[in-house]
């Protein structure tokens, strides 16, 4: 399998639903020794979160602030406000498991579908203290950004990062080869954390393209910045690979369109793969779950990396 997370590439048929978040965290392992030494202190404390050896302090729901960095070379792609909210409203019912859909889970993993008891927020005041919307926008001269993270430099064509311990930085932006997202996993250089979606794959009105228009390569690149890896564990259409959970079943390989349940493959009968689990590569359509195991993971890493956010009691407006 490509590394290429969410492309079209000319081996892939054009339904092919990649992102670019394994090509950037290579990429970070290879540059930034102090990123290797986090994501190994992250990984053991996600393991022991799911060996039951530690457990969560999060006693309520955690708030994560966003600001959306709306980055345009035309006048299409600067997408508007109600774009921008609809994919927070989008986010917010796909981790506090609100999303209708989820009832389409099949019966035999509707006890492992997870609320991540996680929100988001469009951030009120900007590093500042300035009142904000939550909202940026940065016409550009740079036709498609790739992942190489220039789309979050001023000085590349792109807006700088708000400080990540305080935001979630969100990049809507023209995006090439096909691609429609990429992510950092927790531990890498602040000035490049945060998630990157192509503006037709974002929220669900204007110009959020079919079959990515329900807002989930969002949710996808989101999990990802939880520490959330591709269900298949990335050793391309083997059998060996993990993505440290163990709620999701073993699969061979990425998923696309929209199957059928169910859809074997790895001797993973008679269920088969999850492919309706969020970090798949299905359609938005068809893709509707978090499991208990990666909310876990998500706990590790609100404990861990990403704590300091705001909590919210549940059930606040």
């Amino acid at each position: 399998m490509p590394e290429n997370h969410r492309t079209n590439r000319a081996a892939r048929p054009p339904e092919s639903l990649l992102c670019g978040t394994m090509e950037v965290h290579r990429r970070l392992l290879t540059q930034h020794p102090a990123y290797a030494v986090a994501r190994t202190a992250l990984e053991n404390r996600a393991f022991a979160y799911e060996q039951g050896l530690a457990r969560t302090a999060r006693a309520e729901v955690t708030c994560i602030p966003v600001v959306v960095h709306v980055v345009h070379h035309t006048d299409e792609q600067n997408v508007d406000d109600a774009q921008v909210h609809s994919q927070l409203d989008v986010l917010n019912r796909d981790f506090r498991k609100r999303n209708p859909d989820v009832a389409r889970v099949p019966p035999v993993w509707q006890q492992r579908a997870a609320d991540c008891r996680v929100e988001f927020r469009l951030a009120t005041t900007d590093p500042a203290g300035q009142p904000t919307t939550g909202i940026t926008r940065t016409a550009t001269d740079v036709a498609s950004f790739g992942t190489d993270d220039a789309v979050k430099s001023a000085t590349r064509g792109g807006h700088d990062a708000w400080p990540a311990d305080r935001y979630l930085n969100i990049w809507v932006c023209p995006l090439g080869d096909s691609l429609l997202g990429y992510a950092q996993f927790p531990g890498g250089p602040a000035a490049t954390d945060g998630v990157v979606i192509l503006h037709s794959a974002f929220g669900t009105t204007g110009t959020a393209t079919a079959p990515f228009d329900l807002g989930r390569t969002s949710t996808h690149e989101v999990g990802h910045w939880l520490n959330l890896l591709h269900i298949w564990g990335d050793d391309g259409t083997g059998c060996s690979g993990s993505d440290f959970v163990a709620d999701t079943p073993n699969q061979g390989g990425p998923n696309f369109g929209a199957p059928a349940f169910p859809r074997q493959s790895c001797h993973n009968a008679p269920d088969g793969d999850m492919f309706m689990n969020f970090m798949d590569y299905v359609d938005d359509a068809a893709m509707f779950m978090f499991t208990q195991g990666q909310a876990t993971r998500v706990d590790a890493t609100l404990d861990g990396p990403r704590a300091g956010f705001p909590a919210l009691p549940d059930g606040a407006p």
